[in-house]
């Protein structure tokens, strides 16, 4: 049971995928409360699709072509690679805003269009430089590729996150629940939408390695359900989330070793098995409740009845 902690390469997995799960967990809330899973899934799309542009840039323009390593490799090169990929990923979200907010085409139309055109970008620049084997770890997961700097990037990329959400909790918390009045409210909705942006695009960055692009949509928006099915409270729902991501990330990473699958999809199918326990809970929950409320409004109603033949 406990042979793979005996190899490093795992247990920085392991670390990786519970942090990464806890991460896409809190962000998911957001995304969940604004009816926006869909982004989740385009976003890592245009993500992937930026860091093949950034590896491209990198490798063939500003080093030109020098012996540097490949994507994983060098770390002056995988500091312009990650920059590369979140500032990608910042500038599709604003795009997607803006689009959305001037109400050029719908919210769903302008993800299709924008994160697939992106993705479009990232393969054909692999095609054209037969470099598949640089990014398969950012398209299904891997925690064989885990190394140190992807854990000080996801480490980081969480306090930053976490502080975040700390200090602009009020505005979160009223944009998820009434975007369209907030701002009558003096609430700053621009601003707040740019600054979710780019906590997004940092998270997938940091989450891709081991979640995969395939498989990262899923663990951000899993976990907010969950807890949304035990909860109605913002703040319990953003600790229940991360909480949650953070269990299924560390039983996803070890379900995968014990059934040599890949970790991406290992991690979603845990998430999609505790989903369903916590789908039949809430229901027999419910129906209990349900059950226990009528038995006590037939009593109120035998307790008046009787009453009124005194």
């Amino acid at each position: 049971m406990l042979d793979p902690f005996g190899y490093q390469f795992f247990v920085n997995g392991v670390i990786a995928a519970t942090l990464a799960g806890g991460l896409c967990g809190m962000v998911g809330v957001y995304i969940v409360l604004r009816h926006m899973a869909y982004i989740g899934h385009g976003l890592a799309h245009s993500v992937f699709g930026g860091a093949v542009v950034s590896h491209f840039v990198v490798f063939n323009v500003i080093f030109a072509g020098a012996a540097v390593g490949s994507v994983g490799h060098g770390s002056l090169g995988e500091t312009y690679l990650l920059l590369g990929a979140i500032t990608w990923g910042f500038l599709t979200a604003l795009a997607i805003t803006l689009v959305t907010r001037l109400r050029i085409i719908g919210a769903d139309a302008a993800i299709g269009i924008i994160t697939t055109a992106s993705f479009a970008l990232g393969i054909a620049l692999i095609s054209y430089t037969r470099s598949i084997r640089d990014f398969e770890a950012q398209l299904f997961g891997n925690i064989l590729g885990v190394t140190t700097t992807d854990l000080v990037t996801i480490v980081v990329v969480s306090v930053l996150t976490g502080a975040i959400f700390l200090v602009w909790y009020k505005q979160f918390l009223f944009s998820a629940f009434e975007p369209e009045v907030a701002g009558f409210y003096g609430v700053p909705t621009w601003l707040t939408d740019t600054i979710f942006s780019l906590v997004l695009a940092a998270t997938i960055v940091a989450s891709l390695g081991v979640l995969g692009v395939t498989m990262i949509a899923a663990a951000i928006v899993i976990p907010p359900i969950i807890a949304r099915l035990l909860t109605n409270r913002f703040r319990t729902m953003i600790v229940l989330s991360t909480i949650t991501g953070a269990v299924c990330g560390f039983g996803g990473v070890y379900a995968s070793w014990m059934l040599d699958i890949s970790t991406g999809a290992s991690v979603v199918l845990f998430s999609s098995v505790l989903f369903m326990l916590t789908l039949v809970y809430s229901n027999l929950r419910g129906f209990v409740k349900s059950g226990s409320s009528g038995d006590a409004r037939t009593a109120r109603r035998q307790q008046s009845q009787a009453a009124a033949f005194d």
